[in-house]
């Protein structure tokens, strides 16, 4: 059975840092392009990053540009988003999704997400 299972959300301060990951079981990411979107309070679900089965092929939010980084180990079958010089308005469930295609906003496979709460 195909599963994704993302952890490492939390609470941080403003200016913190926080690394979630997103391991996958039942099949082989690197197969699949992986994305990481996220749903604050009252507001619309939001894509944050992506990457292809090219480690080089990614996409960032512009919210996010320069502050959060996506990648895989193709070994641990996992994908990491780091965060850097979090926002209050990054507080959000944060969810990984897989998909053949690449950028989709509908992807075919979903964890259950993850919390990630920036405050002081």
């Amino acid at each position: 059975q195909l599963q994704l299972v993302e952890s490492g959300g939390g609470l941080v301060q403003p200016g913190g840092s926080l690394r979630l990951s997103c391991a996958a079981s039942g099949f082989r990411l690197r197969d699949y392009s992986i994305n990481w979107f996220r749903q604050a309070p009252g507001k619309g679900r939001e894509g944050v990053s992506c990457i292809g089965e090219s480690d080089d092929n990614t996409q960032y939010a512009d919210s996010v540009k320069g502050r959060f980084t996506i990648s895989r180990d193709n070994a641990k079958n996992t994908v990491y988003l780091q965060m850097n010089s979090l926002k209050p308005e990054d507080t959000a469930v944060y969810y990984c999704a897989a998909d053949r295609a690449f950028g989709t906003r509908v992807p075919a496979y979903w964890g259950q997400g993850t919390q990630v709460t920036v405050s002081s």
